[in-house]
């Protein structure tokens, strides 16, 4: 069918359509431009969540051509695996799963941070534990995602205690394993992040025996690949003003960010709130004195032999941070 021929046809097809009063979404999608990049999210239960659920970012992202991949992970060492080997972008983590993927190797580089989380990871202990203090851990069983957030968390807290980081012994399980082993008994101390935190203290009978405030930041980080965050910074440009805007809203209307944040993660009421209730407010620029505790991190790593190298987080620094 030549050129002419194939258009004429097309229009009377339209004109006919028209005439029936039917919608044609197939030729609407014909005329829209094909998506001819893509941003594979890999996220766990939070901020990320919200985006996906919401579906702004792929509203804002699809005038530029752009597709919106998602894959959730229990916790960040997983996620940068995934980076590592080219199957995610971009993505939401803690403060040590990245110090721990430079050193592998990880071709990373730091987006953005979120305000300190200082009470949003803690150690808990059973109600009716004898355990009244960090100094009664020694020769306990604690257990704890292995290069996570938390692992920085411990060691800082045990210091800070009196005690080193050998005093204890270290079972490293992920967060659903070492609840199981948490409720069962199997391990005197659990440490953690929210929301896991909350559900602990709210439906595993846990309480608080210390939370990080005034031992460390415990900052969230963004993060992006080099390659990726090169090619594609009006991407990653758009995907942190969606997250800060989410960010902004929880503390602007608690209640209904807690419906929703329940809804969303299928978690109790009562978690959410306890969860939202603790964090505080803020998506910040990543900067040289940012990047300053990070580095103050993976040398306290290396001091306890849990890096293979010494690296510095500099070289993960996006070009141009101030």
């Amino acid at each position: 069918m030549s050129t002419s021929n194939f258009e004429q046809r097309r229009r009377l097809l339209i004109a006919g359509a028209s005439a029936a009063g039917l919608a044609l979404p197939a030729v609407t999608a014909l005329a829209q431009a094909p998506a001819t990049r893509t941003l594979r999210i890999g996220n766990q239960k939070g901020v990320l969540s919200f985006l996906k659920a919401r579906g702004t970012l792929e509203k804002r992202l699809a005038p530029l051509g752009v597709n919106v991949t998602w894959t959730e992970f229990n916790a960040g060492p997983v996620q940068l695996e995934a980076l590592n080997v080219g199957s995610i972008d971009f993505g939401d983590v803690g403060e040590a799963p990245p110090i721990f993927a430079q050193a592998a190797g990880a071709p990373l580089v730091y987006v953005a941070a979120t305000a300190p989380l200082v009470a949003s990871e803690a150690i808990v202990v059973p109600k009716a534990s004898a355990i009244q203090k960090v100094g009664d851990l020694k020769g306990k069983k604690i257990a704890y995602n292995k290069g996570s957030n938390v692992q920085f968390f411990l060691a800082k807290l045990l210091e800070k205690n009196g005690l080193a980081y050998n005093d204890v012994q270290h079972v490293h399980l992920a967060p659903a394993d070492a609840r199981a082993a948490f409720v069962q008994g199997s391990v005197d101390a659990w440490v953690i992040w929210d929301p896991f935190l909350a559900a602990a203290q709210k439906n595993a009978d846990a309480r608080l025996l210390a939370d990080a405030t005034g031992v460390v930041n415990n900052r969230g980080y963004y993060f992006s690949s080099r390659s990726f965050a090169d090619k594609n910074a009006d991407i990653l440009r758009i995907a942190v003003e969606e997250v800060a805007a989410i960010d902004k809203w929880f503390g602007t209307d608690r209640a209904a960010a807690a419906a929703e944040y329940a809804a969303i993660l299928g978690l109790d009421r009562s978690v959410a709130e306890l969860t939202l209730q603790r964090r505080p407010i803020g998506t910040v620029p990543v900067t040289k004195a940012i990047l300053a505790e990070q580095q103050v991190i993976a040398d306290t790593f290396f001091e306890l032999k849990l890096l293979p190298r010494k690296i510095s987080i500099l070289e993960a620094a996006l070009a141009g941070v101030a």
